[in-house]
């Protein structure tokens, strides 16, 4: 099912992928498989489709939450020191060249 709830159609499908590329890579391994292999195609990019609309709603909510100065669910590494060590060091490799 979509996220509205609705069973996926070729159209749903292609328009959950959120990119003409992937929904013409979709639609030409629909257009060409085999009759056998239309179910197990259809279902393997129902479920891309259905995993990209999971992530692009989890997003959502994530920016929603930030919007909302609230602290972000979930554990968190704070990587600040190590990006700014890399940086450093390519900054002075630059440097030197």
């Amino acid at each position: 099912m979509s996220s509205t709830g609705q069973p996926w159609t070729i159209e749903t499908i292609c328009e959950a992928l959120g990119d003409p590329g992937l929904s013409h890579q979709f639609l030409g391994e629909f257009n060409k498989a085999q009759k056998d292999q239309l179910i197990p195609t259809f279902e393997k990019w129902a479920g891309r489709a259905a995993r990209i609309q999971a992530a692009e709603q989890r997003g959502s909510e994530l920016a929603a939450a930030d919007g909302r100065g609230e602290e972000l669910p979930g554990d968190w590494v704070d990587r600040t020191e190590w990006v700014q060590r890399e940086a450093a060091t390519i900054r002075a490799g630059r440097g030197a060249a």
